[in-house]
């Protein structure tokens, strides 16, 4: 169950708050023993030291949510492929809703350059309120939006799905989201991806009726935090049928 005191903090700061320790914990791929080893990085180097060519190194973001997975360019198939399939393991230890992103060396992201400080961070969402002054790029903003996101499928996760029911959509404040899991295959390994996405040209103006679906509002003081239309399973459907008869 969530703890009021953590929803309060989120309604208060609109966003989740950052854990205390914001700082990537790292994991090299031991190719011997077929599993990663949790490294201790001394203070003061600078992760993007550890970024060697023979190495597959994991690092999880507390700040936004992710796992990233580093690949060397000297690392083979085999060992990407055995990676890619254990890495579930240590994103469930720190958090179910972390999002796995891969990423081969000469080929890094901005946002994974940032975090390991190979490139220096800017405040994405100052910059993006500023407005015509702002010179990134829409894959910046993209960023920002999708982090952003991924912030309320955490929460998502903590509050969970009552047993019978499949989570069909979701209102944040005054925005509507519609809910996918998704399997996503990478290097023969399933990863399951949770998803939302806008629906706003998807419903019509004017009021709605949600026929066929059962709302659930989380509460923390008063406040609403969010909504979610949740509708019955197929196998809920049947037995709710099944009574129905045996009643008449």
């Amino acid at each position: 169950m969530t703890d009021d005191k953590e929803l309060f903090e989120i309604l208060k700061k609109d966003e989740i708050p950052d854990k205390e320790e914001e700082k990537l914990i790292v994991f090299q791929f031991n190719d011997q023993l077929g599993e990663f080893e949790e490294l201790e990085v001394e203070e003061g180097v600078a992760l993007q030291e550890l970024l060697d060519p023979d190495f597959i190194l994991l690092f999880v973001d507390h700040k936004f949510f992710r796992v990233w997975l580093w690949h060397g360019s000297n690392t083979t198939t085999r060992m990407k492929f055995i990676a890619a399939k254990i890495s579930p393991k240590i994103r469930d230890k720190y958090g179910i809703g972390y999002k796995i992103t891969a990423v081969d060396e000469g080929n890094e992201m901005k946002g994974f350059k940032v975090r390991v400080g190979i490139i220096k961070e800017i405040d994405l969402e100052k910059e993006k309120k500023v407005g015509p002054a702002y010179a990134g790029t829409v894959e910046d903003l993209e960023l920002l939006e999708e982090l952003s996101r991924e912030k309320i499928i955490l929460l998502l996760e903590k509050t969970g799905i009552p047993e019978g029911y499949e989570r069909k959509m979701v209102i944040v404040k005054n925005q509507l989201f519609g809910y996918r899991e998704y399997e996503r295959n990478y290097l023969g390994s399933i990863i399951k991806e949770k998803k939302i996405f806008p629906l706003q040209e998807q419903v019509p103006d004017g009021p709605y009726l949600a026929e066929n679906f059962v709302a659930r509002m989380l509460f923390s003081y008063n406040n609403v935090v969010l909504t979610e239309l949740l509708e019955k399973t197929d196998n809920q459907k049947s037995e709710v049928k099944e009574k129905s008869k045996n009643n008449n």
